[in-house]
Parts: C-alpha cells; sequence; structure tokens
C-alpha cells in the first residue's frame, strides 16, 4: 500500500467521455493503495459505464443525481466528507460549467463546496481542446488553484491524431498522491542522480550494472511533490520520466560527472544515488570486436569519484550519498560519510531480501554527520524517499 493514500477519502467525479472506462481502473488503484473511495457518476457518463463496476470496485454506494438515495443533501456531505476530488475524464461541457461557477449536477454542485485538492483531467477531441473558450476556462480554473493535468498526444475514438487522450490511470495516481503530501520543500532546488551508468567497449557491448533507477526516481518524484524544483540526472533505464520533473540523460559515468557539475552549483539540495562505473575501458573499440581467441584481456582505467568532487565542492549545498554494500554496512557507510565529506548517507544491503537492485522496495540505514544513526523498516522506495525528504528539511531547518 501507498502510506500517503492509506485511510484518505477520496472522491472520484466521471463525466460522459469515451474514456469513462478508464476510471474504473483508477478506482481499483486508489482502493488497493489504501484509499477510501466515492464516485460520482454524471449523467451523460451513466451511458459510458454502469455505476453497479464502480461499486463493486469501491465497495461504497456511487452517486448519480442531486435528488437520489437518503442523503438530502449529498453535495455537502461529499465535499465535507472527502480529502480529494479528481474528475476522470472531464469533459468540456464540465469545464465550462465548473469555470463558471455553475451548479447544473451532483458533480458540479459539489465541486462548489469542496474546500480540498481538486485534480481535474480533460479528455476530448483535440479540436475541442484547442478551442479558445476551453482553454480559457482550463487557464481560468488553473488560476482557481485546480490541478490540471494535460491531457495525451495520440490516436483518438474518432481516429484523429492529436492531444486529448485520457492520460493512464497510474500517472493520475501520482499526480493524486503529490496534491496530497505537503509543500514544504517549496522554492528549493533538487539535483538528484538516479540509474546505472554504461561504459563502452565497443559499439555493441558496454560494462554496467544492476542499478533500475528505481530510488532515485522515486526520491526525484518525492521531492517534486513537495514543491521542490528538481533535476534528475538520469543514467539509461526503463522508467518512465517523472512529469514535472527536468531530466536530463547521460551513458557514461565521465557524462554524469559533467551533468553534476554543471547545476550542482545552482542545487540547495544533491542527492547522489546513481550507481556510477568505478572503472571504464582505457581503450574502447571503435568497431564491434569479433570473437576469436578463447580469452580476451580487457584494460580498464578508473573513473573520476563524482561524490568526492561534489564532496570537495559544496558550499551552501547539503549532499547526501547512497552505499549499497554487501557487508559490513555501517563501517563502510560511515567511512563514505567522512571520506566525501557527506552531511547523510544512505546505506543498504545490496542481497538483503526487499533491498536490492530492481525491487519497488527498500530497508535502509542512515548515517547523519554529527553520529546519529536511523534505521527504516522495508517499504515502498517512494515512501522511503518520503522520509528521506523529512530528514533532508530537518537538517536545513537547524
Amino acid at each position: 500500500m501507498n502510506a500517503v493514500l492509506v485511510k484518505k477519502r477520496i472522491l472520484v467525479g466521471v463525466t460522459g467521455g469515451i474514456a469513462a472506462y478508464k476510471a474504473a481502473e483508477l478506482v481499483s488503484l486508489l482502493c488497493a493503495s489504501g484509499a477510501t473511495v466515492t464516485v460520482v457518476l454524471t449523467e451523460a457518463a451513466c451511458q459510458f459505464i454502469r455505476p453497479l463496476t464502480f461499486k463493486a470496485l469501491s465497495g461504497n454506494e456511487v452517486y448519480t443525481g442531486l435528488f437520489e438515495g437518503h442523503d438530502p443533501l449529498p453535495h455537502i456531505t461529499a465535499a465535507k466528507e472527502n480529502d480529494l476530488l479528481v474528475v476522470y475524464p472531464a469533459t468540456a461541457n464540465f469545464i465550462g460549467h465548473t469555470a463558471a461557477g455553475l451548479a447544473t449536477d451532483l458533480l458540479t454542485t459539489t465541486v462548489l463546496g469542496f474546500k480540498g485538492p481538486v485534480v481535474i483531467s480533460p479528455s476530448m477531441n483535440s479540436r475541442m481542446f484547442d478551442n479558445a473558450a476551453v482553454q480559457q476556462n482550463l487557464a481560468r480554473l488553473q488560476e482557481y488553484g485546480y490541478v490540471i493535468i494535460p491531457p495525451e498526444s495520440g490516436r483518438l475514438a474518432c481516429g484523429e491524431v492529436g492531444q486529448g487522450r485520457l492520460p493512464s490511470p497510474g500517472a493520475v495516481l501520482e499526480v493524486i498522491r503529490g496534491a496530497l503530501v505537503p509543500k514544504d520543500l517549496k522554492g528549493l532546488k533538487f539535483l538528484v542522480t538516479a540509474g546505472p551508468t554504461r561504459e563502452p567497449l565497443d559499439p555493441v557491448r558496454y560494462v554496467s550494472n544492476r542499478s533500475s533507477g528505481k530510488m532515485g526516481y522515486a526520491l526525484a518524484r518525492a521531492a517534486r511533490d513537495r514543491g521542490a524544483q528538481v533535476v534528475l540526472i538520469n543514467g539509461p533505464t526503463s522508467l518512465d520520466k517523472p512529469p514535472g520533473v527536468s531530466c536530463v540523460g547521460v551513458r557514461t559515468a565521465l557524462e554524469m560527472r559533467d551533468a553534476a557539475l554543471e547545476y550542482f552549483e545552482a542545487a540547495d539540495v544533491v542527492i547522489m544515488c546513481a550507481a556510477v562505473s568505478d572503472y571504464r575501458a582505457k581503450f574502447p573499440s571503435p568497431n564491434k570486436v569479433k570473437k576469436g581467441s578463447e580469452e580476451i584481456v580487457l584494460e580498464f582505467i578508473k573513473n573520476p569519484d563524482i561524490l568526492e568532487e561534489l564532496g570537495r565542492l559544496k558550499r551552501h549545498q547539503l549532499l547526501v550519498g547512497f552505499a549499497a554494500e554487501d557487508d559490513n554496512i555501517l563501517e563502510h557507510a560511515r567511512r563514505k560519510l567522512e571520506a566525501k565529506n557527506l552531511d547523510m548517507v544512505v546505506a543498504n544491503l545490496i542481497a538483503q531480501e526487499g533491498a536490492g537492485f530492481e525491487a519497488d522496495t527498500n530497508i535502509v540505514k542512515v548515517l547523519f554527520r554529527d553520529g546519529r544513526f536511523l534505521e527504516l523498516p522495508r517499504m515502498d522506495k517512494y515512501e522511503v524517499a518520503q522520509r528521506l525528504m523529512d530528514m533532508v528539511l530537518d537538517m536545513r531547518r537547524v
């Protein structure tokens, strides 16, 4: 489960668009994350997907009208009892009515009385989305403080290609999660590195490691969600780039060093989570090496130690390093903390179940310059990242 969403009450509004079926998956994901979900369907939405679907997925009653059910004031009850309202999908009709402050059905009436975060995910034909009135309405809603998730580009239901596709439920879940965390890092600039590096042997082969980048990406998302401006320097991974984060793709350790030095001075907090290759081929072949003798000898030279260099350069920055170890974790982490002039080091045993490479969870030990030591139990990497953000915030307050 996602700790940010556990015990949160989420109100999901579904309007009458062809993509309304995707709302069923969003409700399922929210429930699986520990949230309590209530669904409001517009009359038009009921033409695309039935209330029974959402009742089965959420385990709660589904609301479709102002004057249905036993509650005489369902719009007030829904507005008071929920922590966040998400409209997925949001049609041009709903957007226009809401921007004008009109209360024409249960959903628009509920929006008027809702005091918590409101997330709106437009979905429509690209011709409609590009209409000046629709764009003006969206701009007005953004001025009101609503979170607008831009639609994606691609093939639409009508067969045309353009912007208007409803983002995936997973992407919307990420926005919802971010809307519920405090924005206590606003104004700070974060630099985060993530993933492996690849050191070429020839145009086909390279030396790398098993880092998936999941922990670094989680850190970038957590900092972004709490209001920070984030630059993510990422090695080659299969992960989707986090929306709202400035991503700088690199491949080799030397490229990562150059990028880190470029963005280091402007950063307030630097978190070096990438698994950087310690060595690179001294003479990488410009052509593919053909199979030949039974043995082949490769000569390697040492890569620059980026973290050590940043430790020497730091002035105002808070510098955090990571240490993936397979034995004597505290001893190695303490040595790294001192040798590289870090403010904090996050260490884990790579062989420990639930804490190694490519896992969705992590188990870490955190060491500080003042000698303090904390151990976090196994939890989702995003939750680990949020706990680390708490520690960073505490250190900056001192």
